[in-house]
This record gives C-alpha cells, structure tokens and sequence, in this order.
C-alpha cells in the first residue's frame, strides 16, 4: 500500500506575521512549523503503515527551506520527501496550490492521499477537496478516525454534533482533524536517518497536465485587497452598577442596541 502525505510548513503565528507588498506572506522571515492538521494526517499514515507495512511519501510545495519540514516528517517515519519548489508558483492561493500537487501527485502511485483538514496561515479548508477533484478522486473531509478495509477505507467524520462513518474505495483522498490523534516525536535514530535520505525536488517542469494559467500568482483567481496583523481591540467601557438589578439592565440594553435581543 502506498500513502501520500501532503503537508505544508506554515509560519509559527506565536512570533507574529510579516506580509510582503503585495499582500503575501513574508514566508522567509518567519519562524516555520509543520501544520498541526498536516501532523495528524501524518500520523494516521504512520499507524497503517505499522499495521500494514505501508509506504509514505511526504510532499510539500513551498520554499527551499520547506525542506525542513520533510525532512521532520522522515525523522516521524515516512519513508521518502518530495519537495516541489519554483519561483513561478510563489503566491499561490488555494487553486493555485492545488494544481500544483495535483500536478506533481500525477507522477505517483498512491493508494491513498491524506491532507490536513486547513492550514493556520489561511483557514480555508480547501486544498485538499480541490486535489482530489483535479485528480477525480473520491474525498472525505473531516476525518476523526481513519481505518483501512482492503482495498477500501472506512472514515468517521466529524458532522455538527455527531459524525458519519464513510466508506470509499482507493484511490481516495481524506482530509484530517488536528483532534485525530497525538502525533509522535521524531527519535534521536529518527532524525540521523532522515538526514542521509535524499530530497526529491521537483520544480514546474515535473508538473504534470498543468496549464501555466493556473500557477503561481498569476494563476490564482484570489486577490488580496488588504493585509493586517491582528487588530489591537480598544479599551472597551468599565461600569459600575450599584446593584445586580442595575448590571442585569445595562447588559440587556447594551444587548438590545445590538439588536440581539
């Protein structure tokens, strides 16, 4: 069985975010991690793998120096890393992004894809259903628990209070939950190893069936009017009500400008 895991290395939004001019992230002047969503796909590839033997290729678009975060998720267990790297597909945005991988994914076999619910750096959750449909593959999002049936796999998913249990027959994609599981620590053994295997790196060349239209900036249909660092919230109003009578009725009020109640 062969499992692919796309992971991103996101900025660690704990020191703060830098933006370039034209509204992108400043990616190379920020601390990096691996995307939480991204960790716990990697583990539920790492648990079939120590149930059935399973190979994991790990494959990130991003930076040169995303291949860090490879070479982190070889330390945790997977057997090889891809890295797709070029200038032309800096600034991406979802669609972009997902051409991309679905570009370079044509180039390998895969039974199974596993992608991270969304990324921190953009919340979008949309990657990873947009990679299986250019791959015109069946997709389960939301994924709380991931189990393998033969050729099938069997997902429950998180749903509004409750959860599905979905089955779908490989090839198919799935999307994780940080709440999936507790990923592992990579061992001292781990990270010696990781350090001697080679790096794929695959650059616009090694795309497959991708219209350069839709790569990069150019080719991403998103456009960012405006970007900020987190909004610095006022100093609010303090009150003093003389009694509980009185709070109970300057809330209220307050709630009912606000056309709440």
């Amino acid at each position: 069985m062969k499992i692919v895991v796309c992971i991103k290395q996101v900025p660690d939004t704990k020191g703060g975010v830098q933006f370039n001019p034209d509204g992108t992230l400043n990616r190379a002047a920020m601390l990096s991690i691996m995307n939480p969503d991204d960790k716990a796909g990697l583990e539920a590839a790492l648990r079939i793998k120590d149930e059935t033997g399973a190979e994991i290729t790990a494959i990130t678009m991003g930076l040169p120096k995303a291949e860090d975060v490879l070479r982190e998720a070889m330390a945790m267990g997977a057997d090889n890393g891809i890295l797709v790297t070029d200038r032309v597909l800096g600034g991406a945005d979802t669609w972009a992004t997902s051409t991309t991988l679905a570009g370079a994914l044509r180039n390998i076999d895969y039974d199974l894809i596993i992608t991270g619910r969304q990324a921190i750096d953009g919340d979008t959750a949309q990657v990873g259903p947009q990679i299986a449909e250019h791959l015109s593959i069946p997709v389960i999002s939301y994924a709380e628990d991931i189990k393998i049936d033969g050729n099938s796999v069997i997902v429950k998913r998180q749903f509004d209070d409750g959860y599905h249990i979905l089955k779908a027959k490989m090839p198919c994609a799935v999307t994780a939950l940080s709440e999936l599981n507790e990923p592992r620590y990579m061992t001292p053994g781990g990270i010696f190893d990781a350090y001697k295997k080679e790096i794929t790196v695959w650059n616009r060349a090694n795309l497959k069936d991708v219209d350069d239209s839709n790569l990069g900036l150019s080719g991403s249909p998103t456009k960012i009017a405006k970007a900020s660092d987190k909004v610095r919230k006022g100093a609010g109003e303090t009150v003093t009500p003389e009694s509980p009578r009185d709070a109970v009725d300057y809330i209220m009020g307050k709630l009912a400008e606000k056309h709440i109640v």
